[in-house]
């Protein structure tokens, strides 16, 4: 068993930040398996091989892994001009973690054949994006 009282756990685990440069979406409207299809393309890649694959593929959730790509490198752009020696380099980014959480779920009736009615779920994600230097 940890040591100490819950809260000073938590205070010393919610210490220690991540200070790579990310970015999150929260509530996309699309679900979790059709967004790792295309996070699983571009995880490790370096930024500008990722912004090639995201921009030319068909699926949905690429338009809008491309935007949250971009603002991850604005991102670091921005937290690299703030303090060049604790932030990494934006020229040699690469996608160090990229993944997809569930989101709430909207209920749907559709009315079907004898009064029946059958539930649509539209499911939603949480995708974060986590740049890192090479």
């Amino acid at each position: 068993m940890a040591k100490g009282h819950r809260s000073q756990i938590k205070r010393e685990r919610n210490a220690k930040k991540d200070t790579r440069p990310s970015a999150k979406l929260s509530y996309a409207r699309v679900s979790v398996q059709k967004a790792c299809f295309v996070l699983d393309a571009i995880r490790g890649k370096d930024v500008e091989t990722a912004l090639g694959i995201v921009t030319y593929n068909p699926r949905y959730a690429s338009t809008l892994i491309e935007k949250l790509l971009k603002s991850a490198r604005a991102n670091a752009e921005y937290l690299y001009s703030i303090d060049p020696e604790k932030y990494p380099n934006p020229n040699n980014l690469y996608v160090a973690e990229c993944y997809a959480n569930k989101g709430p779920t909207m209920k749907r009736i559709r009315p079907r054949a004898q009064g029946r009615a059958y539930r649509i779920e539209k499911r939603m994600s949480h995708i974060t994006i986590v740049l890192d230097e090479r």
